[in-house]
């Protein structure tokens, strides 16, 4: 017989929302036994995985960081590494470490209501290159493995691509190999990826354009967090955190109210300072005014101007325009101009896959491929999928608190169900009550690639708890007040909300 191992919790994802959700764990229900189903041989998630030159966050690091562990630098957008090292200092500190089992790689997911629990089957690579496989079982089963896929980039569908005589690179498959340095480079993109890349490239490339379909909101932040030294040295450390935190969580709450409220306002505001910072006759309308409204699409950020500091510079270019095709030697434009070029970065965007792409099984029963006609509940748990939690950010806002607030609100419901008696919990939804819930989009970023996977994702009601929030302030809300109506439970005592 299969020896399988058992835990009161499973979390798969040893990343940012990962090492987060573990915390809250050991914290909040320190009785129950979990470990951190990790596929990679660090901890990190996609702040180990990404190479590309000057890869960082685009968040103020104040609300990006965990908010039950201090960030310990001036840096406001650290680099990936800073961040990395971070992530690994916070789960030192706390233990987390010590439950995280790397190169663990999760390949199926079945719940049985019989046994009332999960069954989680995983391959671990060894490092003799054999792949050993493990069974482990738990109750609850939290996925906090992100929106993105870490394998192989899609290859981009660029017109003759394969017909180009220089080098082409995903930022995904970026390593140590990849030199630049007096290279003509165009880099196909406008989103964050193409906004870090162009100034980190452009101080050894003999020149760099940035070739975009069409243009991104992008905005300046400070390099560096000047508050907190100052607030550190009328504070206790642990007081100083939490009062930044807080006065950043609210200041981005305002922001984003600000900008999808009254988008007119918010557009000319974001172009307004775009042409503060480029040369007087620089085409701003061009390159910097998007067809969609602010936060529509992630708001691209910069730390201290970098990206309109390297535009300035004569070797550096945008091109706002459409790929004709690639040639031998370059790249034809509709236009009928030609970027020759000797490497081609195509930061074209990224593909969503949801659970990490495993099977997921309820009662025999396959259900991520049916998550479209599915509803979410409060951004936390899917509709028909039983002790299961589903822990992602804001795509929009910073990403940590939104992370934060749905482990909670699965740790709310495993405590509820815990007080019932019952032993599994269930987002229900009676087919009367189904037909009249509205349909919306779980993620409301125009963006192609979001598009693109919609009918792979969740849906959003935005009704009562089928909904998932895009504020940390509205969300908390919710999570302390809003309602817990829509579960269904299992055990010794069944009592439905």
């Amino acid at each position: 017989m299969e020896s399988k191992t058992a835990f009161d919790v499973l979390v798969v994802g040893a990343g940012l929302s990962g090492i987060n959700t573990a915390y809250r764990l050991q914290t909040q229900l320190p009785g129950r036994s979990f470990a951190v189903l990790e596929s990679r041989d660090a901890m990190g998630g996609t702040w180990d995985f990404w190479r590309y030159p000057g890869f960082r966050t685009d968040s103020s690091i104040a609300v990006f960081r965990f908010a039950w562990h201090p960030w310990p630098h001036r840096t406001n957008m650290p680099e990936g590494h800073v961040i990395k090292e971070y992530i690994e200092d916070a789960a030192a500190a706390h233990g987390i470490d010590k439950k995280i089992l790397f190169r663990h790689r999760v390949t199926a997911q079945t719940w049985s209501s019989d046994e009332q629990q999960w069954t989680v089957t995983v391959e671990v690579a060894r490092g003799d290159g054999s792949v050993e496989k493990r069974v482990f079982t738990a109750p609850w089963l939290i996925s906090a493995s992100g929106y993105y896929r870490y394998g192989p980039p899609v290859p981009p569908d660029i017109r003759g691509l394969g017909s180009f005589g220089g080098e082409v690179v995903h930022p995904q498959s970026w390593d140590d190999s990849v030199s630049y340095a007096g290279k003509r480079v165009v880099i196909v993109g406008s989103g964050a990826t193409a906004v870090t890349l162009l100034p980190s490239i452009a101080k050894t490339a003999a020149s760099v354009t940035m070739l975009q379909r069409s243009p991104s909101y992008v905005a300046s932040a400070p390099a560096f967090d000047d508050g907190i030294p100052v607030v550190r040295s009328l504070l206790p450390a642990r007081w100083a955190g939490a009062l930044n935190w807080w006065w950043h969580i609210i200041l981005e709450t305002i922001l984003v109210g600000i900008l999808l409220r009254f988008p007119s306002y918010g557009r000319r505001e974001l172009i307004d300072g775009v042409r503060k910072r480029l040369p007087a006759g620089f085409d701003v309308e061009k390159h910097f005014n998007p067809r969609y409204a602010p936060f529509t699409q992630r708001l691209c950020f910069c730390p201290n101007s970098d990206f309109f500091k390297a535009l300035r510079k004569p070797h550096v270019g945008v091109v706002t325009d459409t790929i004709e095709t690639v040639t031998e030697t370059g790249i034809r434009l509709a236009s009928g101009q030609v970027l020759e070029t000797d490497m081609i970065i195509t930061a074209t965007g990224l593909t969503l896959e949801l659970l990490s792409g495993v099977a997921v099984f309820v009662d025999g029963v396959r259900v991520d491929s049916t998550l479209s006609q599915r509803y979410v509940w409060n951004g936390a748990m899917i509709e028909g999928v039983p002790n299961y939690g589903f822990i992602n950010g804001y795509t929009a806002a910073t990403w940590t608190p939104g992370a934060d607030v749905r482990a909670l609100q699965v740790i709310k419901v495993m405590k509820r169900a815990q007080r019932n008696g019952a032993r599994s919990a269930t987002p229900y939804l009676a087919p009367q009550e189904r037909e009249h819930l509205p349909k919306k989009p779980l993620l409301t970023l125009s963006s192609t690639y979001v598009v693109a996977a919609l009918d792979k994702l969740p849906v959003n009601a935005d009704v009562g708890p089928w909904r998932i929030g895009s504020t940390w302030l509205s969300d908390r809300w919710h999570l302390t007040f809003g309602s817990m109506a829509g579960l269904r439970y299992a055990g010794s005592k069944q009592r439905d909300e």
